[in-house]
């Protein structure tokens, strides 16, 4: 048996009544929605006057699960995950594997010799060093 949601909204179509709404209900399903777009982490990139710093949203994973590479200026972030086999018998599974891969390309005032990550409460951080010529002294500039 399958349930299908009917739309009560005044969008209905007096033709057609209850076609569209089966429609709408099997490509409105999260389940199919979900797998249609592709699922990326969420990023925040900032830059301070030594660093610059690399926020991923990845929660559920170990640390273990992620691998940084740096191929000449080009930093990727990826991970996988296979969830385990259980002896349980469901009736909908809808999670058993994720994966992503996520690439940044270093600016030349990266030093590509000083990055660190650490992954703590389902954020992974990675801070760049900035090369010593690309860090910016401050200073007020007189007007004349």
């Amino acid at each position: 048996m399958t349930l299908v949601k009917f739309n009560e909204g005044k969008n209905r179509s007096l033709a057609r009544p209850g076609f569209d709404d089966i429609f709408e209900s099997i490509f409105n399903d999260t389940f199919l929605s979900d797998r249609m777009i592709s699922r990326v982490p969420a990023v925040n990139i900032s830059e301070t006057d030594s660093h610059y710093h690399i926020e991923l949203a990845a929660p559920g994973l170990n640390k273990e699960d992620f691998k940084i590479d740096l191929d000449r200026d080009v930093l990727s972030i990826s991970a996988e995950k296979q969830s385990e086999q259980s002896d349980k018998k469901y009736n909908k599974c809808e999670y058993s594997y994720n994966s992503f891969v996520r690439s940044f390309t270093l600016p030349d005032s990266a030093d590509d010799a000083s990055i660190e990550a650490v992954y703590t409460d389902g954020v992974l951080k990675i801070n760049v060093t900035k090369k010593e010529e690309a860090k910016t002294a401050s200073r007020r500039i007189e007007i004349k």
